[in-house]
């Protein structure tokens, strides 16, 4: 008798809460909170930060086509960049080794969002559409977008209006935000969609295009390995934007453990130490 007036007094209580949800949610919003009641009922157990450790490794999406934060030699097969580094750093403080998902700028949230990896890196922007599907981790750097030239030629393109202009061949990469500022910006210079950003800064240098609007970061590492060619004004790009690494959506266990470890990385000299062999 005294167990199933305990088991009544239960099913009543778990009623009353389920009522209370929907009279505050409505009923739109019941799946939600029922599966927000799941997910706090089942604790941690679902969160990467459990299963990286037990699986042995962590699964890092990355373009492989972004220096300096990240690089994949064709040649060798080798991975390298500032985020590559960090990916490292961030298995090895869960004791695994990280393993490597190529992915594309264009798939590169639905790869993460398909379970493909546990992480995005390689210096990937915050922007409003991602979040959207993923959540970002504390930002690391600031960032923006910003024209790089032949050097011979970066007087004439200082300005957003300098470059569009007719006559005007803007190079640009497809499926990230370098495109989306120029399908926003752009309208009436020529734009060049140039497939591999390991070699797009090839065609400013050989005249096949004039300029490429990209992030500051990128352009000051561009210049710095070609000579040829000019960042312009990377202090003051045309836009604000945050690098952050990309995560899981609602794996919140997981997210405060890698914020930890990014304030911890940027505040102890790590990050600056792997950022400094290519900025030097």
């Amino acid at each position: 008798m005294r167990r199933t007036t305990i088991f009544s007094a239960l099913a009543l209580t778990l009623s009353a809460v389920l009522v209370g949800m929907l009279f505050l949610t409505g009923q739109g919003g019941t799946a939600a909170a029922v599966s927000a009641t799941a997910d706090a009922a089942g604790g941690k157990e679902g969160t990467l930060l459990d299963k990286i450790p037990q699986r042995g490794r962590l699964r890092v999406c990355t373009t492989g086509d972004y220096r300096p934060f990240t690089y994949l030699d064709p040649k060798t097969g080798d991975r390298t960049g500032i985020d590559v580094d960090m990916a490292r750093h961030l298995a090895s403080s869960l004791g695994v080794q990280a393993t490597f998902v190529p992915t594309t700028w264009a798939t590169i949230v639905d790869d993460l969002a398909a379970n493909k990896c546990d992480v995005s890196m390689g210096g990937v922007s915050v922007t409003l559409a991602r979040a959207r599907k993923a959540y970002f981790s504390t930002p690391y750097i600031t960032d923006g977008k910003a024209p790089i030239a032949r050097c011979a030629d970066k007087d004439k393109y200082q300005t957003l209006e300098q470059i569009d202009q007719p006559g005007v061949r803007v190079i640009v990469n497809p499926g990230g935000t370098n495109q989306q500022f120029v399908q926003a910006n752009i309208k009436k210079a020529t734009v060049i969609t140039h497939p591999d950003n390991n070699t797009i800064h090839e065609e400013i240098v050989a005249g096949r295009a004039d300029v490429m609007i990209t992030d500051a970061s990128e352009t000051r590492y561009q210049a710095k390995i070609r000579p040829e060619l000019c960042a312009i004004n990377p202090d003051k790009p045309f836009t604000f934007a945050e690098k952050a690494y990309m995560l899981p959506r609602g794996d919140e266990v997981f997210k405060e453990y890698v914020d930890q470890w990014v304030h911890l990385s940027v505040n102890d000299g790590t990050y600056a130490r792997h950022a400094a062999p290519w900025q030097d």
